[in-house]
């Protein structure tokens, strides 16, 4: 029945990460999926969240199924956290909020309301981009598209591309924006170039869909949210998803949210309903057990802090790595720009580096980096980061690998 189908490709990132587990070299370094690992290179269980679900765990409560939108203490916790306390559009009850599972679940949801609500919208999506919010939308039967984002000679930003190809788009298309620790490039917007953008949203009646999977990687939890707080406060309509696998480390529980702001509180009561009909469609209900945990840590306020001060050190210790990058490369390779170690923010930095630098690495160095050259930061510690840099200087120097 099934033997017309081709086989799956499977993710490029997970396959690059099986053939480094399979590299027999004791000296190999994995740079490649987006994980934060400890400096001992394990993923962490945060000491917190272990209270929190001890905690949840002790109240031995039944099972039973949770309502389609999720947790109310949940879903209050995700709209404190995302828009802050000063939001004007909390004050007003215009955020229409569900718990869904994970950031990607999310963005499906969002993909599934918006391709109902504006069935001829297409998306445009930031070039570079992760590769899977084109299948996630495409997969929602939204036709997608890309705008200027990332300007390779300089490894930054873009900016005048990006308002140049927001500004040409038609009405109610849909934008998808990260308000902070872009993903893949870790090159950011600062807050006077979002201000540009969100006038931008308004006069073009741009669907923003804003996608926040970093918060407190960046800068800080607030800060990081700096983009989401200013669309809120210019009144305008639009959609975030945000998760919490990063910032809990909490991959496996797939805990993150969808929220969209409306114009008023009954026009986001009918939204809520259409977000739980698309959840109903999909997969029912939410998982309970970390959305538990995590609605129990944001509404304590001595386990608040404790994660705060977590995220914080996680963050610090990012930029900690950017900064040890840059010095060395500084010592090995003096007349090579490596400044872009410690302008681009978040766990992840796009080298720039050639398919022919990136085989080398792989093949004579056990150094892995998946085919666009991002590097994910946290996968290096004071054990490997020497020997990192040592093998990205060979490369970037040997005149052989230099694309002609």
């Amino acid at each position: 029945m099934f033997g017309h189908l081709r086989a799956f490709d499977g993710d490029p990132i997970f396959s690059l990460g099986e053939a480094f587990h399979a590299d027999p070299r004791d000296l190999k370094v994995n740079l490649t999926v987006g994980l934060y690992y400890d400096e001992q290179g394990r993923l962490p269980l945060l000491d917190v969240v272990r209270q929190a679900e001890q905690q949840w765990a002790d109240q031995a409560l039944p099972r039973a199924y949770l309502p389609i939108e999720g947790l109310a203490d949940y879903r209050a916790q995700v709209q404190k956290l995302v828009f802050g306390e000063h939001s004007a559009a909390l004050a007003e009850n215009r955020v229409a909020t569900i718990q869904t599972l994970g950031g990607t679940g999310a963005l499906k949801v969002g993909g599934d309301f918006l391709h109902a609500a504006y069935p001829d919208s297409e998306m445009w999506i930031s070039d570079p981009a992760w590769d899977n919010h084109h299948a996630i939308f495409n997969g929602a039967g939204i036709s997608t598209h890309t705008y200027r984002y990332y300007d390779s000679a300089t490894r930054g930003l873009d900016f005048e591309g990006m308002v140049e190809a927001l500004a040409q788009l038609p009405k109610h298309s849909i934008v998808l924006l990260h308000p902070c620790c872009h993903n893949p490039t870790g090159v950011d917007l600062n807050d006077e170039q979002w201000l540009t953008v969100i006038e931008l949203l308004r006069e073009r009646e741009l669907i923003p869909f804003v996608d926040m999977a970093y918060q407190g990687f960046g800068r800080s939890l607030d800060e990081d949210a700096y983009a989401i707080r200013a669309m809120d406060q210019a009144g305008l309509t639009f959609l975030v998803a945000n998760s919490f696998s990063k910032n809990f480390s909490y991959y496996s529980e797939r805990c993150g949210g969808l929220s969209v702001v409306c114009q008023s509180a009954e026009e986001a009561s009918r939204v809520l309903g259409q977000l739980k009909a698309v959840a109903r469609r999909i997969y029912s209900n939410p998982p309970s057990h970390g959305g538990q945990a995590i609605a129990l840590i944001l509404a304590d306020p001595d386990l608040y802090q404790t994660w705060r001060q977590q995220v914080d050190q996680m963050r610090e210790r990012i930029v900690s790595l950017r900064q040890k990058v840059y010095d060395r490369l500084q010592e090995l390779v003096p007349n090579y720009d490596s400044s872009y170690f410690i302008k681009q923010q978040g766990m992840f930095c796009y080298t720039g580096l050639n398919s022919k630098q990136l085989q080398a690495l792989r093949s004579k160095h056990g150094v892995y980096i998946i085919d666009s050259g991002r590097i994910s930061l946290p996968g290096l510690n004071e054990d490997n980061l020497e020997y990192f840099v040592q093998s990205l200087a060979a490369v970037i120097t040997d005149p052989s690998l230099q694309e002609t």
